[in-house]
């Protein structure tokens, strides 16, 4: 069995992985939200840098950029190097 490491994304980075892979699914603030379990307000405030996503929170981020394939491979590698 292998342990995964969490995705660990600096602060001022985080706010630009969500609206990017939001916007390259097309989702809305809200639809995001919905996918997520959490608020549009959550969203917003991870956008513009004002809060970061719960651990699980970010384990739904990581299973839709894994689920986009490459597109979502290169934003991977574009925040966190791997």
């Amino acid at each position: 069995m292998t342990i995964k490491k969490p995705l660990v994304v600096k602060q001022p980075e985080i706010g630009g992985l969500i609206r990017n892979l939001r916007l390259l699914t097309g989702l809305t603030q809200e639809q995001f939200a919905a996918y997520l379990g959490v608020t549009y307000t959550t969203i917003n405030r991870w956008e513009n840098g004002r809060s970061k996503p719960s651990p699980m929170a970010m384990e739904k981020i990581e299973q839709k950029l894994q689920d986009l394939g490459k597109q979502g491979q290169d934003l991977k590698q574009k925040y966190f190097g791997s």
